[in-house]
């Protein structure tokens, strides 16, 4: 709905012409407690704005038809779709005034609540509280507001901050606090409390005996995966399925370390012991922690490029046989650094996983950068496909055109690295190596080439005296 004024003929003879003023009413429960009750809270919410714009029809007041509801949504942040609907109205000019009940429906968090009003502000949207008779036109709303709004929050902190101290009470006297439950465990409806699933009981405790018996994450995960066992599998109380999905380092690590099968739970920064059965001992627990503990401290350190900028690939090379990204690692050997791209896929889940594997860093750059300076200029430009998007190409090997201007061959030597990594970037749109074959695949940027032709072209008439 657009923004109109008046017609009445008698506005417009003598008088000046009223505008109507468009008004939102938007409406907001945290939680979705009633809402499926015929007269709910938000038509409470609504009923009551309707009401207050009728009282101001004399303005030239009107409600719009449009319903801007969220129920079920926290106002701790902007993660709501009403709300989200609504601030693209106003930005497409169908709003001049937003109504609701109580200045918390529109947020509880005071930076929030700025980002809102500046968006309400730039667009010439005013914003009206009906239970605390105030606008944001005057420059006393607009005081009042923020100490309403103040308030707010400091209420909404305070119950989170008690919240908080419940929990961590709870939770060291032993009990169960909520959440996703882990394998071998399931949530008692009756009582709130963790009660043992024998069958997967039994698996957390081979798990445990696998690890020390092997003492490789990975032989573990290849174990798990031989067996088909998976991770916990659980569907929340809406029906969305989590878990269920075959073992990572990440997830079998995360099992090892959870002290609830030691019989115990972590309040903050202690642990203590729990009202539920512990599935493996006191000493298998500790044994483990031992293990984990000294995996984790192997040689592998944070990815690095000799020149302190991010490794050349890093972000655009892929694995062409599982299409898993490489990731960037450093290994140390006599003192020396050795670099190299990780499959993803091989790195979590074994070298059986992925035919790729690693590759040699500075190889495999070296190879991107030879091959892409023998693309020419012109004449073998890589065209854009039918919608405009990458296109992919083999990167050829180095042979006769060489001779051609290339294009990166006139540039590159001179770019310092941070250009380097930017020039890629603007080129390729991804990089597929397959372990298999040692084959390079790429998808061209088309508008990137031109952008990088245009940068060479500059660069060469500043250089011209």
């Amino acid at each position: 709905m657009q923004r109109r004024r008046s017609t009445d003929p008698g506005q417009r003879t003598g008088r000046r012409e009223r505008r109507t003023v468009c008004c939102a009413i938007y409406t907001r429960k945290s939680t979705e407690e009633g809402l499926e009750q015929e007269f709910n809270s938000l038509d409470a919410q609504r009923e009551a704005a309707e009401a207050f714009i009728l009282s101001q029809r004399s303005e030239g007041w009107l409600a719009l038809p449009d319903r801007y509801d969220d129920g079920g949504f926290t106002g701790a942040n902007m993660d709501r779709p009403a709300l989200t609907r609504l601030l693209d109205d106003i930005k497409a000019g169908r709003v001049d005034c937003v109504v609701v009940y109580k200045v918390d429906r529109l947020s509880r968090s005071l930076l929030d609540f700025a980002r809102i009003i500046g968006v309400f502000e730039a667009h010439g949207v005013s914003f009206v509280s009906v239970t605390q008779q105030f606008n944001t036109a005057t420059s006393v709303g607009r005081l009042m507001l923020n100490v309403l709004l103040s308030f707010a929050q400091f209420e909404r902190e305070m119950i989170a901050e008690r919240t908080r101290d419940k929990i961590a009470a709870a939770r060291r006297k032993g009990k169960w606090t909520g959440g996703t439950p882990v394998l071998g465990y399931e949530v008692d409806p009756e009582g709130g409390r963790l009660v043992v699933i024998p069958e997967e009981a039994e698996r957390v405790r081979a798990i445990f005996g696998f690890y020390i018996a092997r003492r490789s994450p990975l032989a573990v995960i290849q174990e798990l995966d031989r067996r088909g066992w998976r991770t916990k599998l659980h569907v929340s109380r809406k029906g969305r399925a989590s878990g269920g999905r075959p073992f990572t380092k990440a997830a079998l690590r995360c099992l090892l370390r959870n002290p609830l099968y030691a019989g115990k739970v972590r309040s903050r920064d202690s642990v203590c012991p729990g009202e539920h059965e512990a599935l493996v001992d006191e000493a298998v627990w500790e044994r483990v922690q031992h293990l984990v503990s000294r995996n984790g401290n192997g040689h592998a350190r944070a990815a690095s490029s000799r020149n302190g900028h991010d490794p050349l690939l890093k972000g655009l090379l892929r694995c062409g046989p599982c299409g898993a990204a490489m990731t960037h690692a450093v290994t140390w050997r006599r003192g020396r650094p050795y670099r190299y791209y990780v499959c993803l896929n091989a790195q979590k889940r074994g070298w059986d996983a992925c035919p790729t594997k690693s590759v040699r860093a500075d190889e495999i750059e070296a190879s991107v950068v030879e091959r892409l300076r023998s693309l020419p200029l012109n004449g073998g430009r890589p065209q854009a496909d039918a919608e405009g998007g990458p296109t992919q190409v083999g990167l050829p090997a180095t042979d006769g055109t060489a001779h051609a201007p290339s294009l990166l061959g006139t540039i590159w030597d001179t770019l310092s690295p941070r250009e380097r990594h930017r020039a890629l970037r603007l080129v390729l749109e991804r990089v597929a190596y397959d372990g298999s074959t040692g084959g390079l695949t790429a998808s061209i940027r088309p508008s990137g080439i031109e952008a990088l032709c245009r940068s060479v072209g500059s660069a060469r008439r500043e250089e011209r005296p």
